[in-house]
């Protein structure tokens, strides 16, 4: 079958079909192929957004945001709990087209979609007052929050739907309105999402525009666009800041990471092994604070090794919508192939030990054994970068000094984590550590009342929480005599 014939058998998903502009569904003239990563195979069309269509959403958004401003804190938070209902309510039926396009296991697409409204309730529930800062006879000052104006948020493909509601949460609640643009791997559910919005909003407040990279180029140098809000990687990332400059936009950047986990030598083994199986490899290892290097005491390296292979050898790993798989596919072939490099040149290492895993399937779909890789140095890029992907190598440290200066070698900084039973030793290690978040005992907690970014090259501000969800505001200063 050629390639022509074979996308018009292709179709536009029914729920899925439309961009949400202005409160209107619309279909738009083009569109673009969605990927079934457990088969590689195109398996629907997508609307593809225009330049135009794009000057559509940012007018529209613009024209909705002073009512939207206006209506304060209570009425917007009616009605961002009325949506979060909604997508709770709609798991089950748009979990497994989310498991079609991410290819994460059904149960999890479930999960995502239902706490996608948990954390939407969670933003919008926090407390933003006012502030005074002095009130004496020097005068009053007073600190006031206002909203942005027109957000652009562009979301990752590997929670799509969390992550994209994360952002519509945190620039609604605040007073902005929104334009939203998912991954073009990943689009549909999100498209979904948008269709429950449409009637229960009021139009122009969120609008949901579905596109390839000129769409997320467009927006970040969108002229009437005042901030982006993006989430991906490190390289992307630079670019919409550079592009973000020339019209002076807030950004808040949420990049990439190499996590490392420290486990001592007096660490609960058992803990620590199901947390690093658990965190490297949920999400087939496709999150930002996945721990991605392991760096154990010597003493008890052979102990947690055998309880973590233990672990990740159990793993079932398979397509999605076969029920209880605990592991899909990679999400997408360009990432699928730069796992395989990873994997490839830490196999092809002197002294490179595979303790379990280290095969590709053959057969469809973008599948990699769990794999854990023993033996490799710090230069090695499995080690180095990061893979975001199902393969993590572990290595061993004599001096807890040395492991913390390995552990901050890196460009990266978003999470790490320490596994101690003591826990006085635990948070002096913690705090030389150079990361956004560092857990104790545990790894990747994420709470959307709780500020979360990087440092160094993994972010640029936060987000979450008072202080994240701040940054959707622009602060101003009162400022009079004493009465």
């Amino acid at each position: 079958m050629g390639e022509v014939e074979a996308r018009d058998r292709l179709a536009l998903v029914p729920g899925a079909d439309c961009n949400l502009i202005g409160g209107r569904l619309v279909s738009g003239n083009a569109s673009f192929e969605v990927v079934d990563p457990a088969t590689g195979r195109a398996f629907a069309l997508c609307p593809d957004a225009s330049a135009a269509d794009l000057d559509a959403a940012v007018a529209a958004a613009r024209g909705a945001f002073p009512a939207w401003a206006a209506l304060g804190y209570d009425g917007r938070r009616e009605l961002i709990f009325a949506l979060a209902d909604r997508i709770s309510a709609a798991a089950e039926e748009l979990a497994p087209l989310l498991t079609h396009e991410h290819g994460k296991p059904i149960e999890q697409a479930r999960m995502e979609l239902a706490v996608s409204g948990h954390h939407m309730k969670q933003l919008a529930s926090l407390d933003l007052p006012d502030e005074v800062l002095r009130d004496s006879d020097r005068g009053k000052v007073e600190l006031r929050y206002h909203p942005l104006g027109v957000v652009g948020a562009i979301a990752p493909w590997n929670f799509p739907v969390a992550l994209a509601m994360h952002k519509v949460a945190q620039a609604l609640y605040t007073g902005n309105t929104l334009v939203l643009k998912p991954s073009p791997y990943t689009p549909l559910t999100t498209l979904a999402v948008g269709r429950l919005a449409a009637d229960l909003l009021p139009p122009g407040v969120l609008n949901v525009v579905a596109g390839g990279n000129d769409l997320g180029a467009w927006m970040t140098a969108h002229p009437d666009i005042d901030k982006i809000s993006f989430t991906g990687s490190v390289a992307t990332g630079k670019k919409v800041l550079a592009s973000a400059a020339a019209t002076l936009k807030r950004v808040t950047l949420e990049l990439g990471g190499n996590d490392a986990t420290l486990v001592l030598d007096d660490a609960d083994l058992d803990a620590a092994a199901a947390g690093i199986a658990r965190s490297g490899f949920f999400n087939c290892g496709q999150i930002c604070m996945a721990i991605k290097r392991v760096y154990v005491a010597e003493s008890v390296r052979d102990a947690l090794l055998e309880k973590l292979v233990a672990k990740v050898g159990a793993l079932k790993v398979g397509p999605g919508s076969t029920p209880g798989m605990d592991m899909g596919p990679i999400q997408n072939a360009v990432q699928f192939e730069k796992v395989k490099a990873y994997l490839a040149d830490a196999l092809a290492r002197p002294g490179a030990q595979v303790l379990t895993g280290g095969q590709v399937p053959e057969g469809e779909g973008y599948f990699i054994q769990p794999t854990i890789i023993a033996g490799l140095d710090e230069e090695v890029p499995l080690v180095r970068e990061e893979q975001f992907g199902p393969v993590l190598p572990v290595l061993t440290f004599a001096s807890v000094d040395a492991a913390i200066a390995r552990a901050n070698d890196s460009r990266f900084g978003l999470g790490a984590s320490v596994w101690s039973r003591d826990e006085a030793r635990a948070r002096e290690v913690a705090g030389r550590l150079m990361a956004g978040t560092v857990w104790i005992n545990r790894h990747g907690l994420n709470e959307s009342d709780v500020p979360f970014g990087g440092m160094k090259e993994s972010g640029y501000g936060r987000e979450h929480g008072v202080l994240g969800i701040r940054s959707y505001q622009e602060l101003q200063v009162i400022s009079r005599p004493a009465a």
